[in-house]
């Protein structure tokens, strides 16, 4: 028994050392960069789509860490030097990481933002991919047809008819509803519907709610032929994405500016609504995705 349970023991400490060299990417086996992603399906895309412009832009060969974890994770790690790129989402960055309060202009949070992680961390925060994920307000296709709406401006004069579905933090927190509803002017003739984020696509195709809060790329928007009315006082912050990389990696390989400058402004929402519904939707392969993507835009071999 004894000597059963040191075999067990032993394999149990095999197994942890073997995990944690195929997680060093100083190990012999890794590329020459390491690119990470957070922990959903539109990071799994922006991860993939770094890695491909680099390895086919470049003579770098690429070691991917997909689903590595939220953004504290991927910031800490990127400091640690374990990873040298991922995309983040301004906004997260500069109130998550950084502790700043909200600001609502994108170009002002983008450079105070690249100081001072320059500054502070030795990283360089590269220009946006050209799309944000930010919270999205959303009401069916026809209805905006019908009533010709495009902004949340727009929409309030239909409000008092309607009824809105939302996530419980959403109604909550001062930045969601309560100041939304402020801003805009926003009335309701009904209590929202309180629902879990899951559902509430269902309940707005169902006709339960008319307008619901949901996140500005999602999948569904595009599948369900939703659409995002425009947020034309800039009410929610900007939640823009960007390549985060070490400078250190950057001096290094110098030919990464170029082969990342070139995916600049390259993704609108709507693009990135189309790719996360073909990978969630209809469950196509990333990396073909990815490539097919690349494809569109002329983003092809350049050595």
């Amino acid at each position: 028994m004894k000597k059963y349970l040191t075999l067990c023991i032993l394999s149990c400490f095999l197994l942890v050392a073997i995990a944690s060299c195929n997680f060093n990417p100083n190990s012999s086996s890794a590329g020459d960069i390491v690119v990470a992603s957070k922990d959903f399906t539109e990071q799994d895309i922006l991860g993939e789509l770094l890695a491909q412009q680099i390895e086919e832009t470049t003579d770098l060969t690429v070691t991917r860490r997909p689903r590595l974890g939220g953004s504290f994770v991927c910031h800490n790690a990127i400091l640690s030097g374990q990873i040298d790129a991922y995309i983040e989402y301004t906004g997260t960055a500069f109130t998550a990481i950084l502790k700043q309060p909200v600001i609502n202009d994108p170009n002002v949070v983008y450079e105070k933002l690249k100081q001072t992680y320059a500054e502070q961390f030795n990283l360089e925060v590269m220009p946006s991919l050209g799309f944000e994920n930010t919270y999205a307000m959303i009401i069916r296709g026809e209805d905006a047809e019908r009533y010709n709406i495009q902004t949340l401006s727009e929409a309030a004069k239909y409000t008092p008819q309607w009824r809105g579905g939302f996530g419980y933090e959403f109604v909550e927190r001062e930045d969601g509803l309560p100041g939304l509803a402020q801003t805009y002017n926003l009335s309701f003739g009904r209590p929202p519907r309180i629902m879990d984020l899951g559902l509430i696509y269902r309940a707005l195709i169902q006709k339960q709610v008319d307008i619901i809060a949901g996140n500005s790329t999602d999948g569904q928007i595009s599948r369900l032929g939703l659409v995002v009315l425009q947020d034309n006082q800039k009410y929610f912050p900007p939640y823009e994405a960007t390549p985060i990389v070490r400078k250190e990696t950057l001096a290094k390989y110098p030919q990464l500016i170029t082969a990342i400058n070139q995916i600049t402004g390259k993704i609108t929402a709507d693009e990135m609504r189309q790719l996360n519904n073909l990978v969630e939707g209809e469950l196509q392969d990333i990396k073909t995705v990815v490539s097919e993507f690349r494809k569109t835009k002329g983003l092809v071999s350049s050595f």
